[in-house]
């Protein structure tokens, strides 16, 4: 994976609305052959960076190329080398699935000769053979989600932006579609996923966590657990969790806290000398108090020790 060459580019990289800076100088390399995440809650800057890097929207300064070109220089260029599956369902409703795989191969220019084993490889690597008159409309999201993606991947590109491809879509169909993208990358294609699922995270080979703008860490989701949480972590159930939180909060062993669940993560600068203190501390304050046990950190822990700490901007970069 290291000798691969970059397949996205990103330099210095911004864009403001007015007084609003939506992205604020950031900078990474996505590789040929990988499947790589941009992380973050919703307004974080990542639909504003994919629509950037697809020749959707102009950056106000920075450099971005994607497979070797100029976004700002060639907009159109850069778009014949990439496939791009938006976070709304853009395919058309009242077409059937192989109208709409058809329509999708003549604005990607797909070649007459190609078109039927095109075709039949789309309808194969989704999943959809079976559905293939079925009218769109009747497809549950999970399925609109798939034939959407094979519309996307049709011309067969070296690069596929796929933004929030999973908003809305039950947790079966989720981990099915992420197994039909890591297919994909096993045929040597970049995946560049941007999500603020952070189970999802995990399947990526590598990250970028953003926050109003920021890039806050980049690497693998191993070496981001690592690498970021240097205290320890308990896991705290405890009834009711609202006061449970402020009660942890209070609680001098506990630096931070936070509810994850149905059930509170507070980290700690050591695990067993903080469990009896926290145990003891909530229950003097009347809670119901179940587990308390240490724990391995998880991406959503990380992002939430790294933003925390940021603060506010004062013009906003959401």
């Amino acid at each position: 994976m290291m000798g691969n060459p970059p397949s996205v580019v990103v330099e210095n990289l911004t864009k403001r609305f007015g007084a609003f800076v939506a992205l604020d100088s950031i900078s990474f390399q996505a590789r040929r052959g990988e499947i790589f995440g941009f992380l973050g809650p919703n307004g974080a800057g990542k639909s504003t960076t994919i629509r950037i890097l697809c020749g959707l929207l102009r950056p106000t300064s920075g450099r971005a190329e994607v497979a070797g070109i100029d976004v700002a220089a060639k907009p159109e260029a850069v778009r014949q080398h990439i496939g791009y599956m938006s976070q709304k369902f853009s395919l058309y409703n009242d077409l059937e699935v192989i109208e709409n795989l058809r329509f999708f191969a003549g604005l990607y220019s797909v070649p007459t000769e190609d078109l039927r084993p095109r075709l039949a490889w789309a309808l194969h690597m989704a999943g959809i053979e079976r559905r293939e008159r079925a009218l769109t409309r009747t497809l549950a999201v999970g399925w609109k989600q798939r034939l959407a993606l094979a519309c996307a991947v049709l011309h067969r590109p070296p690069i596929v932006f796929l933004d929030e491809p999973t908003s809305g879509v039950d947790p079966v169909s989720r981990r099915q579609f992420w197994e039909l993208i890591q297919q994909m990358v096993s045929e040597g294609i970049t995946a560049f996923v941007t999500t603020h699922y952070m189970d999802e995270a995990e399947y990526c080979n590598r990250l970028v966590l953003i926050d109003r703008g920021r890039i806050v860490a980049m690497g693998t989701p191993t070496e981001l657990k690592t690498r970021h949480m240097k205290r320890d972590l308990l896991l705290v159930e405890c009834e009711p969790l609202g006061p449970g939180l402020a009660g942890l909060q209070e609680i001098p062993e506990v630096l931070d806290a936070a509810v994850f669940g149905s059930s509170l993560h507070a980290v700690v600068a050591n695990a067993q000398a903080a469990l009896p203190e926290i145990r003891r501390g909530l229950e003097d304050r009347g809670l119901k108090v179940g587990r308390i046990k240490p724990i391995q950190p998880s991406l959503e822990d990380v992002f939430v020790a790294l933003t925390a700490a940021r603060p506010s901007p004062s013009k906003g970069n959401a």
